[in-house]
């Protein structure tokens, strides 16, 4: 396979808006289209193949460091079409990637279908507003549309901290500083030890590692600037947990403190695939951050904040499965992806079927063209 075929297999992501692209010996190139699996019809590659396409694209330090550590990820970009977020890695002693498609646009708040009471939260000078959900459910694609909506209404110092460094953002009515992990600093933490002293505003951390990762983040928020953070988790309740646990339990009682006083927001999302027509749609969990959501982190009652969520909605606040189900109620989602998204699956099974409806299982690998 030459880097022409490197090319065309991204003229094909880029054509008919997939996702991301597989490359594994014995197996043709694989894209996933609207959140399913499909072969294009071309030749399985060989070792052979994924060495020739590794090289034409992966720039020499990565390569080293695939040498040395069996693995290694970066940003690469096609031309002006897109740009790619690469994961190369050994599988029984052979070669695989896996790239990711980064939109060049940015996408508005209609157009993703985030809550509307996001802009006001994005108008406070302070506090911690953290996005969850599983890898591959439009977290940063949320994130840049905040950060855009930031730089194009308000006069701020934006600095981003990513891994790779994702959508690109040129100055606006904001000063905007992205620094990429890897190559302009060696870690978040180290970034976030910097980044206070470089008179930001807004500091977004591409994601929540560590420990010392966590502890910036909500020191950053503490101190007078509205931070954006990641964490691979599902749902409100469920992410507050994951951040006090982080700690040694001789510190959390005074983290719930420190939560219940600089959290802000949490937004917990998924992606599902449209039965209405092609294309995905997010699925929403969001907390808002009330003086008495507060009182419950700090009094260690986070099992009662999926109830609050409930009673908070004219603060804009929605529990994932009920959107789940307004969607499936809408048609615009199968019962089976409702399902399979949901944090009760056995409740919304029981819905579905108390309103007359069928819970199948649709078949999941199908062909694609062939790249042209």
């Amino acid at each position: 396979m030459s880097t022409i075929q490197i090319d065309r297999l991204l003229e094909t992501i880029v054509r008919q808006g997939a996702s991301d692209l597989h490359l594994s010996e014995g197996r043709p190139p694989t894209i996933r289209l609207h959140g399913r699996l499909r072969s294009l019809q071309t030749k399985v590659m060989d070792k052979d193949d994924l060495v020739t396409l590794m090289k034409s694209i992966t720039p020499e330090k990565n390569q080293q460091e695939m040498a040395e550590v069996g693995g290694t990820d970066f940003g690469f970009a096609y031309g002006d079409a897109a740009r790619f977020r690469v994961s190369v890695f050994r599988q029984r002693g052979a070669i695989s990637m896996v790239l990711r498609l980064i939109p060049n646009k940015l996408l508005t708040f209609e157009q993703i279908g985030l809550p509307p009471i996001v802009k006001d939260l994005l108008r406070r000078p302070r506090g911690l507003f953290v996005v969850t959900g599983p890898t591959g459910s439009g977290k940063s694609t949320s994130l840049a549309t905040m950060v855009d909506y930031i730089n194009t209404e308000l006069d701020r110092h934006i600095v981003t901290v990513e891994d790779p460094i994702e959508y690109y953002h040129y100055h606006k009515k904001s000063v905007v500083n992205q620094r990429e992990v890897g190559t302009d600093v060696t870690s978040f933490s180290e970034a976030l030890r910097r980044v206070l002293r470089s008179d930001p505003d807004v500091i977004l951390v591409g994601e929540m590692r560590d420990l010392e990762t966590i502890e910036a983040a909500i020191r950053a928020a503490e101190t007078g600037h509205l931070v954006f953070a990641t964490l691979h988790t599902t749902g409100a309740a469920g992410t507050i947990n994951r951040i006090i646990d982080a700690f040694p339990v001789n510190q959390q009682a005074q983290v719930r403190v420190q939560l219940s006083t600089s959290l802000i927001a949490v937004l917990s999302q998924q992606l599902l695939a449209r039965v209405d027509k092609p294309g995905r749609v997010a699925a929403y969990e969001f907390l808002v951050i009330t003086p008495a959501i507060s009182n419950l982190i700090r009094e260690n009652k986070t099992f009662r904040i999926d109830s609050a969520i409930q009673t908070g909605r004219k603060f804009g606040m929605q529990l994932l499965d009920d959107h789940l189900w307004s969607l499936y109620s809408k048609g615009i989602i199968s019962a089976e992806e409702m399902i399979d998204k949901s944090k009760d699956p056995g409740d919304l099974t029981d819905k579905v079927h108390r309103s007359g409806g069928q819970v199948g299982r649709p078949e999941l690998d199908e062909k694609s063209d062939e790249p042209s």
